[in-house]
């Protein structure tokens, strides 16, 4: 099918972010935070943008000023708004983030969240089969109506030949048990092109046992989880009609792109010094994605969305900061190229 419409919608989880400005100091002393926008689907969107792709996200806000300032700042940055709903008595959700010395805690305030509302009649006032492709994460399918939402909007554009690409974005707190994440996660697979997960949360989406699972701190963007990673990337790429291709973050030692052929395609990194590594994985994916819609190999993509992540992660925060496409082209060219 043609495509005439967005290069890619996103769809999923927005928040207002406020992140420490105190860098290195134990969370409890942190004395005032910078506010930015995130969610992954939103951060992702925003890095879309910056490297010239045509986007639109679809969140959900509340009928708050938390609301209207995530929307002011995609607007600004040049993101379609036009399909994000305001749900009444829901309310827009907020992060608390730290920078410790060695560690990055982080705190969701995502009861009752707007976007976890969203419903199969928002996504149909979405034009998604005009897209050329869907990003779509793996928190939005952690509760009702979201859920069912994620996966209509997923068949939509598969039936539209649309690419649908995956960020399993395992959030452990979200969920009521941490298995329904792997449910809905092999669940959802046939419907993928493309999956991007770290280490953990691959293991995560095959996990049967909760005791796998170890959340240190107050760190619940990085639980510890146990599995056998060559094996769990197998499964995922031996579901019928499921993902081509599964793409493993690896920080700092880059990614590793894993074909359903058997293929596998490392990318290595770019050494750069860590200011704060939070939202490095969704600039990652700006990067890959603006690659494979720009007809890249998946060599060349990954090594994009590593020098965005790598970009990102010498800088105080994630959506606000992510790289645009001549000053991330000029990284790149600058460290050996592709």
């Amino acid at each position: 099918m043609s495509k005439t419409g967005f290069d890619l919608i996103t769809m999923g989880r927005s928040s207002i972010d406020l992140y420490s400005n105190d860098v290195g100091v134990p969370f409890e002393e942190i004395q005032s935070f910078a506010a930015y926008v995130g969610g992954s689907p939103t951060n992702i969107a925003v890095g879309c943008r910056r490297l010239g792709l045509n986007v639109a996200v679809l969140t959900a806000v509340g009928q708050d000023k938390v609301g209207d300032f995530i929307v002011h700042f995609l607007k600004r940055e040049g993101v379609d708004t036009r399909f994000i709903p305001t749900k009444p008595g829901a309310r827009s959700s907020a992060v608390v983030l730290g920078i410790e010395e060695n560690s990055f805690p982080l705190v969701f305030y995502r009861d009752n969240a707007a976007d976890i509302q969203l419903t199969i009649d928002d996504v149909l006032a979405t034009p998604i089969q005009s897209a050329r492709a869907l990003e779509i994460s793996g928190t939005g399918l952690s509760r009702e109506p979201s859920r069912s939402a994620t996966l209509f909007a997923a068949e939509e554009a598969k039936r539209s030949g649309a690419t649908v690409f995956m960020d399993l974005d395992f959030r452990a707190d979200q969920w009521h048990d941490p298995r329904a994440f792997g449910v809905n996660v092999r669940a959802i697979l046939p419907l993928v092109d493309v999956a991007l997960g770290t280490e953990e949360e691959i293991n995560a989406a095959m996990i049967t046992d909760p005791e796998q699972i170890t959340i240190r701190d107050q760190q619940i963007s990085a639980p510890e989880i146990h599995g056998d990673l060559e094996a769990n990337i197998e499964r995922i790429l031996s579901v019928e009609q499921g993902p081509e291709a599964l793409v493993v973050k690896r920080g700092a030692d880059g990614a590793t792109v894993h074909l359903r052929s058997g293929e596998v395609i490392s990318a290595p990194g770019f050494p750069v010094e860590v200011t704060n590594i939070l939202g490095a994985g969704d600039a990652f994916a700006s990067g890959f994605i603006y690659g494979r819609l720009k007809g890249w190999d998946w060599y060349k993509s990954a090594r994009m969305g590593n020098a965005n992540g790598a970009i990102v992660v010498t800088r105080h925060g994630c959506a606000n900061f992510m790289g645009f496409e001549e000053e991330v082209l000029e990284f790149v060219a600058s460290r050996g190229g592709f």
